[in-house]
């Protein structure tokens, strides 16, 4: 018996016989700019290592120092786990194409590079959600915290984090697997992402089209509406406290959250909140360079300078840093 299932792809090439399917693609990069070729290698890597030092030491400190052993510190963990993803998926190749001059990518290194980016990113928009509900409760029901913010529930919401992303992910991977790519093949950013790689398909991208939607609505969506929710909350009930010093602790716990949420969500909106047929190149890039670069890189530092007791933890890992 004959059998009459084809699969789409092959489908879609017998369809296409003068076309070739791309099997790698051309990381365009910065090369409309080849005077900035050594200034970017030196920006990138100076940066690079920075995100990566400084979310290195936020981890360790949070789980060598029982004084950071609490939900806030926990979750700040997670972020900076997430912030190590996020740039070492994106810069090391970034860094390669820039000194090698020539910048390919095979089509199965560019789907993996794409998980790991939006596995990270979405995982942080959820964290940052997660921990201004931390602040909402540890301000606004303070007597209810250790019962609602306990380790079981802190770790089920991690882990919740984690796996949601991994699937949301995997699902918009997935997806951009099945298109089909005949030609051209430069992707006009530094890093596989999906609004031009979707310009790039020479298939219906509808499907792939309505799920990045959904993940925007969801992510940058409710989440920021959630995020906006639970920091009026907290204004609210900090503004109705009688004592100043009070007011001003209080403010303190939650202001270095608050800051990384300001400067996320302005990089993150400007990149993915538009439709891929209003992709722009230059924006896209000097927004994604905001979240995949600058973001984890200033993250360990806004915590760590506006923060007390994790400035307290730090100096009793490195001494001479107290002197």
């Amino acid at each position: 018996m004959t059998d009459t299932t084809v699969d789409p792809i092959f489908s879609i090439m017998m369809s296409r016989p003068n076309q070739t399917m791309v099997t790698e693609f051309v990381l365009e990069g910065f090369s409309e700019n080849p005077s900035l070729r050594f200034l970017l290698i030196g920006f990138f890597l100076t940066l690079y290592t920075m995100a990566l030092i400084g979310n290195v030491v936020i981890i360790a400190l949070v789980t060598s120092s029982t004084g950071l052993h609490s939900p806030m510190y926990f979750f700040l963990c997670n972020l900076a786990t997430m912030d190590i993803v996020c740039t070492s998926s994106v810069l090391p190749k970034a860094l390669l194409g820039l000194i090698s001059e020539e910048n390919t990518i095979s089509f199965n290194g560019c789907m993996a590079q794409l998980f790991f980016l939006v596995w990270s990113l979405s995982s942080e928009l959820l964290l940052l959600t997660v921990m201004a509900y931390d602040r909402f409760v540890a301000i606004c029901h303070p007597l209810h915290y250790s019962s609602r913010m306990s380790p079981h529930i802190c770790g089920a919401l991690a882990m919740s984090v984690w796996s949601i992303c991994a699937l949301n992910s995997s699902i918009n991977t997935g997806l951009m697997t099945r298109l089909s790519f005949c030609g051209p093949k430069v992707i006009t950013h530094f890093f596989c992402e999906i609004p031009p790689l979707l310009l790039l398909s020479c298939s219906p991208t509808l499907i792939n089209s309505i799920m990045t939607l959904v993940a925007d609505v969801f992510y940058g969506g409710i989440n920021f509406i959630l995020t906006l929710l639970s920091y009026g909350c907290i204004i609210a009930s900090i503004l109705r406290m009688r004592s100043a010093e009070g007011k001003k602790k209080a403010f303190s716990t939650c202001s270095s959250h608050l800051i990384v949420v300001c400067v996320y969500y302005s990089s993150v909106f400007c990149a993915y909140i538009s439709p891929a047929s209003s992709y722009s190149p230059e924006r896209s890039k000097v927004t994604s360079i905001l979240y995949s670069v600058l973001s984890p890189t200033l993250n360990p530092l806004i915590y760590t300078l506006r923060n007390k007791d994790v400035k307290l933890a730090l100096g009793r890992l490195l001494p001479s840093f107290s002197h």
